[in-house]
């Protein structure tokens, strides 16, 4: 496919998927979900994969659906809307199953389905002069890319609602207050830390980031039971792999 909403490359297992329509404030529209789907498939079907990148170029990170297209598209808009979504939820799914951990880099505004597509994610870095606002039911629209599961579950159901149907407008700060960002830095230092923190999590040691996640999704929904066979599973697997081993001897030689 060719991209024109976005910027995609996979190199030294580490994918970047780049929102790259400033113009527009890389407004959400049907070519924008259709290019974040065929990057996600591709990063599903690439061996070796170690982490993902999620950025964006320009002031802002994206101020959600393109209210232009969807006039464009009046006389079919309900057809129209619904495939956006299909492109939108098949990405946000791929992304949350994926043994891979998924960084967000939040240079700006994110609203609406760039609000829903850092929450996805599974830590998100936010410039200090970042904002974020849901902006749906402002628009008489409901939320769309699993924003409604992630944000109950990070800040609870009334706070959820809070968010969702008055649309308060949140400093980076604030967001990470509430849990919705993990961690907050000086502009000037963004993308230095975005950086070596993305290859942190693509050097972590047999993949043990990226089946961490997994668990840690699993616990959102399943039992204490079935979390503790997950776990118990998980890593006596990691542990028998021969680059678990040899870090493991590496260790105990260190202390001797």
């Amino acid at each position: 496919m060719e991209f024109q909403r976005i910027r995609f490359s996979i190199a030294d297992g580490i994918a970047r998927i780049v929102l790259d329509d400033p113009a527009t404030h890389n407004a959400v529209d049907l070519r924008w979900t259709q290019e974040i789907a065929h990057a996600v498939r591709c990063c599903d079907s690439t061996p070796g994969l170690k982490a993902i990148l999620i950025a964006a170029t320009g002031k802002m990170f994206s101020v959600g659906g393109n209210i232009n297209d969807f006039m464009a598209n009046r006389d079919h808009l309900q057809r129209h809307v619904r495939e956006m979504t299909v492109n939108f939820h098949t990405a946000i799914s791929g992304l949350h199953r994926m043994p891979v951990p998924v960084l967000a880099a939040v240079n700006g505004m994110a609203a609406g389905g760039g609000f829903s597509f850092v929450l996805m994610s599974d830590l998100a870095i936010a410039k200090r002069s970042a904002k974020f606002n849901f902006a749906y039911t402002r628009s008489g629209l409901t939320p769309d890319g699993g924003a409604t599961f992630f944000l109950t579950r990070l800040v609870g159901p009334q706070r959820a609602f809070d968010l969702l149907a008055l649309n308060p407008t949140l400093t980076a700060d604030e967001a990470q207050q509430l849990g919705l960002v993990a961690r907050v830095v000086d502009d000037e230092v963004f993308e230095a830390e975005v950086e070596k923190t993305l290859q942190a999590l693509a050097n972590s040691p047999s993949g043990a980031a990226g089946r961490g996640k997994l668990q840690l999704r699993q616990a959102m929904s399943g039992t204490l039971e079935e979390q503790l066979e997950i776990e118990g599973r998980g890593i006596a697997e990691m542990a028998a792999r021969p680059e678990t081993l040899a870090m493991l001897e590496s260790f105990l030689a260190k202390k001797k």
